[in-house]
């Protein structure tokens, strides 16, 4: 009889009794109350990559006008230099011809057309394969020298030959050639004079060569640079 006493009397002590966990706050509110207090490391992180990332990026662009401004210059003087052979051509051929008209028309035109394409061969056969990575050193030296003797030597020669062939056959300055062997004939006309045509082709594949080595290290440079800032 006197244990359900003890038991009904135990009771209120039971529901008084404080749990063992009880006081203790749950681990996620404990982080809650840390994150809210105080920036997440991964939010101190991105503050301080920042400014490193906008270095980083700031290089890169520096190295790559660096680059660029070196390829324009190379190109332009590959470009001039075709004009100078342009030139040249134009005063062998005209000479040959003995044609006295239209001279501004023809040097314009030998001095503008090579130029132009030069710079538009070499940008699509030199540059943008180095962007590409689609080529190797020697081959962008090939191609450079290459672009040298067609748009600088080869090209400049067959347009003044056609332009200057033209108004000597409209003016009469020379005698016409024969049925059948007017290609022979104005090459006959013309060999002695067209060998110092010579002098540019050689000038040209200097330049293509030099001009091809020297993108090609400026360009590895600058990507090993952009490289090792990454």
């Amino acid at each position: 009889m006197a244990a359900p006493g003890r038991q009904a009397g135990a009771e209120p002590r039971d529901g008084g009794a404080v749990p063992a966990g009880a006081g203790e706050v749950p681990e996620d509110m404990k982080m809650a109350t840390y994150t809210h207090g105080q920036p997440s490391p991964s939010v101190e992180d991105a503050k301080l990559r920042r400014p490193m990332v906008i270095e980083i990026l700031e290089k890169k662009i520096e190295y790559l006008r660096k680059e660029k401004t070196l390829n324009i210059y190379g190109t332009a003087i590959f470009g001039t230099t075709a004009s100078f052979s342009g030139v040249l051509a134009n005063f062998i051929f005209r000479h040959c011809f003995k044609v006295k008209h239209d001279a501004l028309k023809t040097y314009a035109s030998l001095t503008t057309l090579p130029f132009l394409s030069t710079v538009v061969a070499y940008k699509l056969f030199v540059t943008d394969a180095l962007y590409s990575g689609n080529i190797s050193k020697e081959n962008c030296v090939l191609r450079s020298s290459l672009i040298g003797i067609v748009c600088g030597v080869i090209y400049p020669s067959a347009l003044a030959f056609t332009k200057n062939g033209r108004l000597a056959v409209k003016y009469h300055t020379v005698p016409l050639p024969p049925k059948g062997r007017v290609l022979h004939y104005w090459l006959m006309l013309c060999q002695t004079e067209i060998k110092a045509m010579v002098i540019p082709l050689v000038f040209q594949t200097v330049v293509g060569v030099f001009n091809g080595l020297q993108h090609y290290a400026t360009f590895e440079s600058t990507l090993e640079k952009a490289v090792y800032e990454d």
